[in-house]
């Protein structure tokens, strides 16, 4: 998954981001201010987005509300000091889907925004179940028909990206930008290398059954797709 981080307290954001990446394993990207922010969210594929309220340049609810009317729907989880009830409510009611006071503890944020992302993809609990392939979002792990398989921290986050969207096809470039942040290469070969290992691991019995290429276009799960057909 793919994060954007919009603070201007830099050590905090710097904080935030090294949890994400380490925990969940999630790709953060990280501007300073409203402006910045507010270009990057627009232009940018994110999963979930951070915002502090407090921002220079452009206030964090002016970011917000520029964002909504603009159609961005993905989830926002606000930084606040402010506590009062009705400030939350107008907050919430902005397009905001969640908020943490500060100060905060960061696990209940990383537990926060985790639940964010898979509200997000419609997913509600932390087990998603394609077929036999189980992805636990909550241990990291990947199990098929049972049997945990032993992946990369990047591959279990290209199985888990795939398996948030069962049926669709994913682009090498939209799998890039979300498991890399904007220092990806955008010519590397990496995807094609990390897929391979991946049929490796998953088929069993030498049978393709489970990550389909399309040529020109992307990746998506076959064992998905098999199973919406009559």
């Amino acid at each position: 998954m793919r994060v954007l981080i919009v603070e201007d307290e830099e050590r905090l954001a710097e904080n935030i981001a090294a949890a994400l990446r380490e925990g969940p394993g999630y790709a953060v990207d990280i501007a300073g201010d409203g402006e910045t922010g507010g270009y990057l969210a627009e232009r940018g594929e994110y999963d979930l987005i951070v915002l502090d309220l407090m921002l220079p340049k452009i206030s964090g609810p002016d970011v917000l509300q520029r964002l909504r009317k603009k159609g961005q729907k993905a989830p926002v989880l606000v930084l606040t000091a402010i506590t009062s009830k009705a400030s939350i409510v107008e907050l919430l009611n902005s397009g905001a889907d969640d908020y943490v006071g500060k100060p905060f503890d960061l696990g209940e944020l990383i537990a926060r925004v985790k639940a964010l992302v898979r509200r997000g993809k419609g997913v509600s609990h932390p087990l998603i179940c394609v077929g036999d392939l189980e992805v636990d979002t909550v241990e990291r792990c990947v199990r098929c028909g049972g049997v945990e398989v032993e992946l990369s921290p990047t591959e279990y986050r290209i199985v888990e990206y795939l398996s948030h969207r069962p049926t669709a096809v994913v682009s090498k470039e939209s799998l890039l930008e979300h498991l890399y942040d904007f220092n990806w290469e955008r010519h590397s070969n990496v995807i094609e290398a990390h897929v391979s290992n991946l049929r490796r691991k998953l088929n069993r019995g030498g049978e393709e059954r489970w990550i389909e290429t399309l040529r020109g276009r992307g990746y998506r799960l076959t064992a998905a797709m098999r199973e919406t057909q009559p």
